[in-house]
């Protein structure tokens, strides 16, 4: 993976050179000659914060059926209370 740095003017000139670094690995954008922002691809973005879905999503996940699950039943016994 390579780290490649861009001053914001180079972005905005060439935006398509920032996308193709972006392929092989982050680019630092700098704003006066320091770090601001960083571009990557959508897809490492994903990566690198996990893909979060939410309930109905994971359920409805193709091949969840085959999957046997049979919980047992849990127990909840209620506790006396002493309000003396």
């Amino acid at each position: 993976m390579s780290i490649t740095s861009l001053s914001s003017r180079e972005l905005n000139h060439d935006v398509s050179r920032a996308k193709k670094a972006a392929q092989k690995g982050p680019v630092v954008i700098t704003d006066r000659g320091r770090p601001s922002h960083v571009l990557m691809t959508y897809s490492e973005f994903e990566r690198l914060t996990g893909k979060r879905r939410n309930v109905v999503d994971a359920l409805s996940m193709p091949g969840l059926s085959t999957i046997d699950f049979d919980p047992p039943r849990a127990e909840i016994a209620p506790r006396e209370i002493d309000l003396s």
